[in-house]
């Protein structure tokens, strides 16, 4: 070899290795280095545990102690395609009440990605964190789950806590969420607990703790890791209880000065939940209507119009289609989003198959994308030559087929195994604007009339015979949980002026006509709209339907999550309504299905169409509309102008049993 060729093969090397050495852990595992921390100041002699956690028992990787400032070093590795790595520090001496000895009470947490930092600090706000988003897998100590969910949790921690420094994520502390939500202040006043179970705190105090810490029919925790976990899964189930232990252990100065808690900013308020939600835009996401995830765990989203424009009832630019990933990141171009296929403006019809993203258009247009956004087809490949217009919602099969309502012309659009290109047009009798389509584990097909107060019911191989159920007024969405329950939500309820709606109008048009006797429903304080249940057998739970004693207001969309529980967007009351399912678990005694469980409100909600529930149990919540006056106005004030449409969405960590995605027939649970 000559010298030259010799140069050029040590030149290669060199860059390889160095490529090596600045890619971390392409071949070789590095060390953890890190330090544990509570009040602010180190915990000696701690227990720190590095595991890797997956759908299985998790398995222990290395275990050191800490030194006298709360330092550590442990051997990491890449965890494996279907896992995650966490760290838990159990036990130590706090230096933040010294004398106090090794104090087994003492267990913080942190869940890391599969390949961590190398760098971390072990504290109250991890722990927090991090018991949120893996809420729905934390057992004691130990954390299994879907890997899915599992890869959803990690990510999502740092949105809340960064773990190289236990301070603030960098979402938590956007102009948005630093001072529209009281998130920041909820995870301080958590954080703030914590510290005080092992510093100012006396056994009293800390019995009261665990026992407000403690789910409706989980086990009294020990520690805090324990406790943390059990305000997670029902954050909303003793807050009372826990403020006053916050303003005993806190009290505030003779002088009116801050509190001596270890985190500002705290509550100042006994909150109606400790929830954590955080708010996530860009990417085109203006006015979502339906919300999906894809088996990835990806949010897609068809939006009513588009990003920054002046778009309401009367005139509009229509969205496009819109992607995230399961951390929040956008993945779709701004403003404009995914396009393609004639597609100007998508109402509530998105829908996810194992294959593509479906979409229908405001003008009569059928977009299938791939999962890079991509049009699958061209406008000129669509297998209808009559005019289609205002298509609305979607519905998926489990077996592939996929299901369109056409609004005007009171008729479906019908897909046989997801094939675009051999679509037909499905005359089905006592159609009246249909809106909604679910599709039963027996092939039977279900539209919500959104003209009428009936849902239509028929086998997919023979629509021509129907059943017709009496629900509420302007049927919206329609869900069905595992049993094979139908839940349905009805715009208005049974006994709701309605004005008169010409035939063959479109839904925007419809709710044009509707918002003067909405927002007087708003004025007088009166709520409109139901929910119902339909069982297989045809049978409702109870006809008289169910109002979530007064939170459901106006309601849009709802989901059913891995419990069998149902959440439901009360649209005009700008919040969530979660409601007991048919058969769910984990609930106070004497809870019965339709009964409400917690309201969902504040923050960064708006006037919602859907909360829809991922892989680790976490409520996305699409912010559709946000001002009635600046969507219905025919030219609404400069100042609110943009604001017809919703600001992105909402996501509330692991308040949801887990559901596998996509929604294809009813939902499945793991």
């Amino acid at each position: 070899m000559s010298s030259k060729g010799l140069n050029t093969q040590l030149t290669l090397l060199a860059v390889a290795l160095f490529s090596l050495l600045v890619s971390g852990r392409a071949f070789a595992d590095d060390n953890i280095k890190g330090q544990v921390v509570g009040g602010g100041e180190p915990i000696a002699k701690s227990t720190v545990t590095l595991w890797e956690a997956s759908a299985g028992a998790p398995k222990q990787l290395a275990q050191t102690k800490t030194d006298g400032d709360g330092r550590f070093e442990v051997h990491s590795k890449s965890a494996g395609n279907d896992a995650i790595l966490y760290l838990i520090a159990a036990g130590g001496e706090a230096k933040a009440k010294p004398g106090s000895g090794d104090n087994p009470g003492i267990m913080l947490l942190s869940v890391l990605d599969s390949r961590p930092p190398e760098r971390v600090v072990i504290n109250e706000l991890t722990t927090v964190a991090s018991a949120f988003t893996a809420a729905r897998f934390i057992n004691g100590d130990a954390i299994s789950g879907n890997s899915l969910g599992l890869r959803i949790a990690a990510g999502n921690a740092p949105n809340l806590v960064d773990p190289t420094t236990g301070g603030w994520g960098k979402v938590l502390v956007d102009p948005v969420n630093s001072t529209y939500t009281t998130t920041l202040a909820n995870l301080d006043t958590l954080g703030s607990l914590l510290t005080a179970s092992f510093t100012v705190a006396d056994d009293n105090w800390r019995a009261s703790f665990y026992k407000a810490s403690t789910p409706p029919s989980g086990v009294t925790p020990k520690n805090t890791l324990e406790a943390a976990a059990g305000i997670a899964r029902t954050p909303w189930a003793s807050p009372k209880e826990l403020y006053a232990l916050f303003d005993q252990a806190y009290p505030v100065p003779n002088d009116g000065g801050p509190r001596k808690a270890p985190f500002l900013p705290y509550l100042m308020y006994v909150p109606e939940d400790f929830t954590l939600s955080l708010w996530f835009g860009g990417g085109a996401s203006y006015s979502n209507g339906n919300m999906v995830f894809d088996a990835q765990g990806n949010m897609w989203s068809g939006t009513n119009w588009m990003a920054g424009s002046q778009s309401g009832v009367h005139t509009d630019l229509g969205g496009g289609l819109v992607k995230f990933t399961p951390d929040g990141t956008p993945l779709s171009p701004p403003i404009l989003g995914f396009r393609g296929m004639g597609i100007d403006g998508i109402g509530w019809g998105t829908g996810v198959t194992m294959d593509n993203v479906w979409i229908s258009s405001f003008n009569g247009k059928i977009g299938v994308f791939d999962f890079q956004g991509r049009p699958a087809f061209k406008d000129s490949d669509s297998p209808f030559k009559e005019k289609i217009s205002n298509l609305m919602g979607i519905g998926i099969a489990r077996n592939g087929d996929v299901w369109i309502a056409e609004s005007p012309d009171n008729e479906l659009l019908y897909f046989l195994g997801g094939r675009y290109k051999e679509g037909k047009i499905v005359k089905v009798p006592e159609l009246h604007a249909p809106f909604s389509i679910a599709i039963d584990d027996q092939n039977r097909v279900y539209v919500g009339n959104s003209q009428l107060d009936t849902v239509v019911r028929f086998a997919a191989g023979d629509p021509s015979k129907v059943e017709t159920f009496k629900v509420g007024i302007g049927v919206r969405g329609v869900a069905l949980d595992s049993k094979g329950n139908l839940w349905v939500a009805s715009l208005m309820s049974p006994d709701f002026p309605v004005p008169k709606i010409p035939e063959g109008v479109s839904i925007m048009k419809q709710f044009e006509l509707l918002v003067g006797a909405l927002k007087q429903a708003i004025v007088e304080n009166k709520p409109t709209g139901i929910v119902s249940m339909i069982r297989p057998d045809g049978t409702q739970l109870n006809p008289a339907g169910f109002t979530g004693n007064g939170t459901i207001f106006a309601p849009w969309g709802m989901a059913v999550d891995g419990n069998d529980d149902v959440f439901v967007a009360s649209g005009l009351g700008r919040g969530i309504a979660l409601l007991a399912g048919d058969g769910s678990k984990d609930h106070a005694a004497g809870t019965k299905p339709g009964d409400l469980i917690h309201y969902f409100h504040g923050g960064m909600i708006q006037i919602p169409t859907i909360g829809t529930i991922d892989a680790a149990g976490n409520l996305w919540i699409a912010n559709n509309w946000n001002s009635l006056e600046a969507a219905a106005a025919p030219s609404p004030p400069p100042g609110i102008s943009t604001w017809g449409g919703g600001s992105g969405f909402t996501v509330v960590y692991g308040v949801a049993a887990p559901v596998k995605n996509p929604l294809m027939g009813p939902v499945r649970r793991y």
